[in-house]
């Protein structure tokens, strides 16, 4: 939910503006509204300041000074150098570079080369060593048809020597940088809280209007209604004027959503296509939930579910520590548990049928969604591609319900009649087909059902879309979002297909590293056999988790963010409420 904000106006006398700014920002209840984006952009000293701030964050990133670090990363080139270097030389044995070169000195040139072993004639020279079908091997004299190689310029274990004290170079480059840490990071957060707060102060002076010569300041700011009392307290404490209304449509209103514990673990995906404006409504309560249950369709297995719960209990307590999942053990978690229970009712246990497993107990599986229909069919279709559709269809008459409440609470009823009329369209119609096959109702009782529902809903389509309009523009426009609803609704529903497809694929997958995994375990398994069944499975599985929770994530994310918010005419494009304060 958004939570209702009030609108203030300050007029403040130049010589205690600036006390003022500093109690509105310990008390740090008001958003302050910037106007001046021009001069913000433009303000020579606030640029200075939020390149000092970029400045401290790099610095607080990459953990030390650019000349640090550039030691450290060459001390680290270095190695990997003298690694490669290693290995080259490894193939010709150990040698001393000194005596090769005092030998040339005294008229005896070595060659080096290197050719397939079967290719090999020993009339050619000294074979040195053999690696990977490979010979290498010393010469006096040239070979044409071969290519000369260099010789190393160190031997294997004089690389290994020098790479032991890279390590060491390394090692100290480590504790250089470590020791600066230990030394400036808590001054370096220091100073960016200050240079945070030096920049939030000189927004708001930027966006104050200076009235009466500059005596007077006017500025405006948002406080979320829960704070009203408190923000009141303080300004006829001060004696400064003020007025307070209620936010307009045209206002950049900033939004606070205010929800509970389960509902604020999706607020992040909401934020992630953009926050609702503030006569919007707040997407989060039905997406949260709606994506538990897509993302759960799409892993389609209880096993995983468990896996994911324990990893997401594992990251929220902090003993597993995931850089890019940083903060998010709660959503993790929740999806884990959505996931086990979707994937139970699914009947698929780490890719094992566990609805056609006889050692499972009959009783367990009474709630399972092979239970529905006529084994597991309704029709010729699978039961979880109907459940799909019929998921997809909801989810979309869901949105076009929002949909037509916010726009008839913004704008009014009569310009949402065209709205009202696809809705009532598509329920009435979904709903009496449902009653007529539930009850058997009459053919002529269901003739006429259908008959009113769409002469009402044709009314609103094609007649008082636009209300104050030509007729006749009104129709064509009904047309057209005839032409655009029809199809734009097909595709939308059909792509809910993708649930089904998702969790039958993740479970086929599974099933095949089972029978694999089985395959080479046979059936007199022993050490070697049992050893082989383990890290199949286990590769397998861990590797189809990761790719089933790839898909499950971006796919929900597509039907919530494309068919979920184009039908429920979200726009977010609103900012989220950042009050002034320390």
């Amino acid at each position: 939910m958004i939570t209702q904000m009030k609108k203030y106006t300050f007029l403040v006398f130049h010589r205690d503006y600036e006390p003022f700014l500093t109690q509105l920002r310990e008390l740090g209840v008001v958003h302050i509204t910037q106007k001046a984006a021009g001069l913000i952009a433009d303000d020579e000293q606030l640029q200075a300041a939020l390149q000092h701030e970029d400045e401290i964050r790099r610095l607080l990133k990459q953990g030390a000074p650019d000349q640090l670090i550039a030691e450290r990363n060459e001390v680290s080139e270095r190695i990997v150098a003298a690694q490669e270097a290693a290995k080259q030389a490894a193939v010709w044995g150990e040698f001393d570079a000194a005596r090769i070169e005092s030998l040339k000195e005294a008229g005896y040139t070595l060659h080096f080369y290197e050719c397939s072993s079967k290719a090999f004639q020993e009339g050619w020279g000294i074979k040195v060593n053999e690696v990977g079908g490979k010979t290498y091997f010393v010469a006096l004299e040239t070979i044409e048809d071969l290519t000369e190689l260099p010789l190393p310029e160190k031997s294997s274990a004089a690389w290994l020597q020098e790479i032991e004290h890279l390590k060491g170079l390394l090692a100290a480059a480590n504790a250089r940088i470590e020791a600066w840490q230990l030394a400036n990071k808590e001054r370096l957060e220091q100073e960016l809280a200050e240079a945070r707060q030096q920049i939030d102060w000189q927004k708001v002076t930027l966006s104050t209007d200076k009235l009466a010569e500059g005596a007077l300041c006017l500025f405006e700011g948002f406080c979320p209604i829960d704070k009203e009392a408190e923000l009141n307290a303080m300004l006829q404490e001060a004696q400064v004027y003020y007025e307070e209304t209620d936010p307009e449509k045209e206002d950049a209103t900033p939004i606070k959503l205010r929800n509970n514990w389960f509902v604020k673990l999706f607020e992040p995906l909401t934020g992630m296509y953009g926050w609702p404006n503030y006569n919007e409504f707040d997407p989060t309560p039905i997406l949260g939930p709606c994506f538990l249950l897509f993302f759960a369709l799409c892993i389609g297995d209880c096993g995983y579910g468990l896996m994911l719960t324990l990893i997401g209990y594992l990251i929220y307590k902090g003993k597993l520590k995931i850089e890019m999942f940083d903060g998010l053990g709660g959503i993790i978690m929740a999806l884990g548990v959505g996931s086990t229970v979707i994937g139970y009712l699914m009947g698929t246990f780490f890719g094992i049928d566990i609805y056609r497993a006889e050692w499972f107990p009959e009783s367990a599986k009474a709630v399972m969604f092979n239970n529905l229909g006529v084994n597991g069919k309704i029709g010729e279709y699978d039961v979880m591609m109907v459940l799909a559709l019929v998921i997809g269809v909801v989810h979309i008459i869901l949105a076009m319900t929002i949909k037509a409440i916010s726009y008839t609470k913004r704008d009014g009823f009569k310009n949402t009649v065209s709205t009202w009329g696809w809705l009532l369209l598509i329920v009435g119609g979904i709903c009496t087909a449902i009653l007529a096959m539930t009850f058997s109702l009459p053919t002529e009782t269901v003739k006429w059902i259908l008959i009113g529902i769409g002469a009402v809903s044709a009314l609103g389509i094609f007649v008082f879309n636009t209300p104050g309009r030509n007729p006749l523009l009104n129709v064509g426009a009904g047309l057209w979002d005839t032409y655009q609803m029809s199809t734009g609704l097909l595709g939308d529903v059909l792509s809910y297909i993708r649930l089904y497809a998702l969790g039958l694929a993740g479970g086929m997958l599974g099933a095949a590293f089972n029978q694999l995994g089985a395959q080479v375990l046979g059936e007199n398994p022993n050490v070697g056999t049992w050893i082989g069944f383990i890290l199949i499975v286990t590769f397998g599985h861990v590797l189809n988790l990761l790719m089933a929770c790839l898909g499950a994530f971006v796919h929900p994310l597509r039907l919530s963010f494309v068919e979920y918010f184009r039908n429920a005419g979200y726009e977010g494009s609103g900012k989220i409420y950042k009050p002034f304060s320390k």
